[in-house]
């Protein structure tokens, strides 16, 4: 037979009930069940294997990598510049899109030519334009967009002047028929 303990009114305390009890709080009984045993040293180690071998899975296949390490870490450098064009606010570093792979490749294939930082970006912009890369310089083509936000304000701000500057001021003093007016609407009341 199961043991029912009521639970006290608010405000007393009582003891934990122990494992398998049924806790009655209102109509419906509360089971409380047992906590789960302790994970064994042979599970543990097979579930920490199993997230490192995922954690990797989104690693570069070594077959794509540079044989020179000193390249590789140049390259990867690079690919946290270049934006994927798929994601568009990823780099193709975090990209698992197939261009992102695409460019990876180009951008290691430039590196192992032996070009610099400066030429493997134009070539890309010359490719793909200013957009592949997430930090574009500059430019007189990419000012309007940083211009025009502070231009719009500025004009925003010129015309409330101008309106508010316009605008008549209104009249102090009341005509003769006006105070009367008033004074009868106030009497009213």
């Amino acid at each position: 037979m199961r043991k029912i303990k009521l639970l006290p009114p608010a405000g007393e305390v009582s003891a934990q009930p122990t494992e398998g009890e049924v806790v009655r709080a209102g109509l419906f009984p509360l089971r409380r069940f047992a906590p789960p045993p302790p994970l064994g040293g042979g599970f543990r180690n097979i579930a920490v294997a199993l997230c490192a071998i995922a954690l990797t899975a989104g690693a570069s296949e070594p077959s794509e990598r540079l044989a020179d390490p000193a390249q590789e870490a140049h390259a990867r450098a690079l690919f946290r510049e270049v934006r994927c064009l798929v994601c568009q606010n990823e780099s193709i570093d975090d990209s698992e899109a197939q261009l992102a792979g695409d460019l990876r490749r180009i951008v290691r294939e430039q590196v192992k030519a032996g070009r610099s930082d400066r030429e493997i970006r134009a070539f890309l912009v010359e490719r793909y334009g200013e957009f592949v890369l997430l930090k574009p310089p500059f430019s007189a083509g990419n000012a309007v967009l940083w211009l025009a936000p502070v231009g719009i304000l500025l004009i925003g701000g010129a015309l409330m002047v101008g309106l508010l500057r316009r605008r008549a001021p209104a009249e102090g003093e009341l005509s003769q028929d006006e105070e009367e007016r008033l004074k009868r609407l106030l009497q009213d009341d």
